[in-house]
């Protein structure tokens, strides 16, 4: 264990002196000297990262180990990627922008409340009691903006809400919630989803009542996109419940029909929306220079190429590029604005970032045991997955801009939140999956199982005895009844004989212990008891029974034995 602690420490102590190295390099080539407000805010989220891995240490010491670094990494490499372009928008600019200040004090408050998670939720499976709450809860987010005067519209997307000068971007807490339902709501459903319906070209479509589910899913999504004219959110929604789907199923057909809805939907929109149509155009068409100069056309996509180009392999180095060409540098482009500083190799290390913290998440979700934990864990890993996806695919080329961010570089309060209270959830479950189990052999594992067999022993025989009496006390059940008087006589001798029986360092490891070896020492006594009687008097049991109108009961459960030639050890060995 002592290793493993070692372990974590030094690859947090590493991910911190890289970013401590990049502040000090690029503010001593741009500016000359270490800002006293970066010189601050630096140090007290270190030493928030530093009490979130000791509450990790003493709440969750079964976790990964890798996430908590890479997040680390990623989130100081955005906030030196905001820092500079501030730098540069104060000398080329004109203006001064303290977006860089702003998104420290985001990511403190966003381990604060990691910090306070892992503390009070110990144990994941709770959120699964919460289903529905958290449906109406993602919901009521996801449509928060549409509330007039609530509401604000940036860029032709209203998916904000305004605090004064302030805004936030409810979607991204949403898709958390969402994610609690998915897992929960699958979880209890994936028997039926599962059952296979008639088999097409080798694949086993599923039934028709059975398309319920994605089909309102993907009207939601439609109706974000309608409503919010948010392309990249209604996607990231679909995309994460046909996964979930997929992992809860195992049906292949699931992904082929979700695709078709995928595809259909973005075709629709396509032609419907106009912004929709314009990404899609400027995506087919980026050099051409009507399109490059038309309203919501290709521009920013052509200069986030160019910056890309400008990099090269080895980047211009930090604080010697221009990122300020391209808009939104430090939002939707913060990943062409690393790759001019950084260059290639910059760029491959922030892939290799998020893939650790996807592989790690992919290898909780097939080690842990618990079905509601497979679900969550590789729901919240596909939703990241994706993102990250479709920007980098976006900026590259490779599909349009759908208007989704980078977890943990872009700037913005709502998304680092989001994702650092997602990347706390893997932590959690991860946990749970890496604990290892008790060893079944152990002499305290055994007595603590036999404490507990007692337990529910005693519960059986206070019933029982209870049971009788009051059947006693209202007249239906004779007092003097063999049965009866057991019943009531198991509540006054279990706890003797199950004191012997479960007695520490008088049972055998790895035998049957508790009920067992009650019943079989109750059944002994029966057995002398009953032999003794037989022997002496040669009578019934039941000869002395009164006489009372419940002579007409059926017999006990345990037939009296009548009077045999065999010795008492012969009787038994035929038993």
């Amino acid at each position: 264990m002592i290793i493993r602690r070692l372990r974590q420490a030094s690859l947090l102590a590493l991910a911190a002196i890289i970013v401590v190295l990049g502040f000090f390099q690029m503010f001593m080539r741009v500016e000359g000297s270490f800002p006293p407000a970066y010189t601050t805010r630096l140090g007290i989220v270190g030493a928030l990262f530093l009490v979130f891995w000791i509450v990790l240490v003493r709440f969750q010491p079964y976790t990964s180990q890798v996430i908590l670094p890479c997040v680390m990494l990623l989130s100081g490499t955005g906030v030196l990627m905001i820092a500079r372009i501030d730098s540069q928008n104060d000398t080329f600019g004109g203006r001064t922008t303290t977006v860089g200040l702003n998104q420290l004090t985001w990511l403190a408050l966003a381990l604060v409340l990691c910090i306070l998670l892992v503390i009070f939720l110990k144990d994941y499976r709770v959120l699964r009691r919460f289903s529905y709450v958290s449906m109406v809860t993602g919901l009521a987010l996801l449509l928060s903006p549409m509330i007039p005067g609530l509401g604000k519209e940036i860029q032709g997307a209203r998916i904000w809400i305004g605090f004064g000068s302030h805004s936030l971007q409810p979607g991204e807490f949403a898709k958390l919630f969402l994610a609690f339902f998915f897992a929960a709501y699958l979880f209890d459903h994936r028997d039926q989803l599962a059952v296979g319906g008639k088999k097409v070209l080798g694949l086993r479509l599923p039934r028709l009542k059975d398309l319920g589910p994605i089909i309102v899913v993907w009207a939601v999504c439609m109706g974000v996109l309608v409503l919010q004219h948010d392309l990249g959110t209604s996607l990231m929604f679909f995309a994460m419940f046909v996964s979930m789907l997929y992992v809860a199923t195992g049906q292949k057909s699931w992904i082929i029909i979700g695709g078709l809805f995928f595809a259909g939907g973005a075709v629709l929109a396509s032609m419907i929306f106009t912004h929709v149509g314009n990404r899609v155009n400027a995506w087919l068409h980026p050099f051409d220079y009507a399109v490059y100069n038309a309203v919501g056309g290709s521009m920013q996509l052509v200069q986030g190429v160019f910056g890309l180009a400008t990099g090269g392999m080895t980047g211009t180095g930090l604080g010697q590029g221009h990122p300020i060409v391209t808009p939104l540098a430090n939002s939707d482009f913060i990943y062409s604005s690393l790759g001019e500083e950084l260059g290639m190799a910059g760029l491959f290390a922030v892939l290799t970032m998020y893939l650790i913290i996807i592989g790690a998440g992919m290898v909780t979700a097939m080690k842990v045991s618990d079905g509601f934990g497979k679900l969550l864990a590789s729901g919240l890993v596909f939703t990241m997955a994706f993102q990250v996806f479709t920007v980098v695919g976006g900026i590259t080329l490779v599909i349009p801009l759908t208007g989704l961010t980078m977890p943990y570089l872009a700037a913005g309060g709502s998304s680092l939140i989001a994702n650092c209270i997602l990347a706390t959830l893997l932590l959690i479950i991860a946990n749970a999956a890496n604990k290892p189990e008790e060893d079944m052999d152990s002499d305290t594992f055994q007595y603590e199982a036999l404490m507990a067999i007692r337990e529910k022993e005693k519960e059986k025989q206070a019933e029982a005895a209870a049971r009788a009496e009051q059947e006693a006390q209202a007249g239906t059940l004779p007092k003097d009844m063999p049965y009866a008087q057991q019943a009531m006589q198991e509540a006054r001798t279990g706890d003797r004989e199950a004191t012997e029986v479960i007695t520490a360092g008088r049972h055998t490891p790895g035998g049957r212990h508790g009920a067992h070896a009650i019943r079989r020492r109750q059944q002994q006594d029966e057995w002398n008891a009953q032999d003794g009687d037989t022997l002496s008097s040669g009578a019934s049991p039941t000869s002395n029974w009164p006489a009372s109108p419940t002579s007409n009961w059926p017999a006990s459960p345990r037939t009296p034995r009548t009077t045999s030639n065999a010795s008492p050890n012969e009787r038994r060995t035929r038993r």
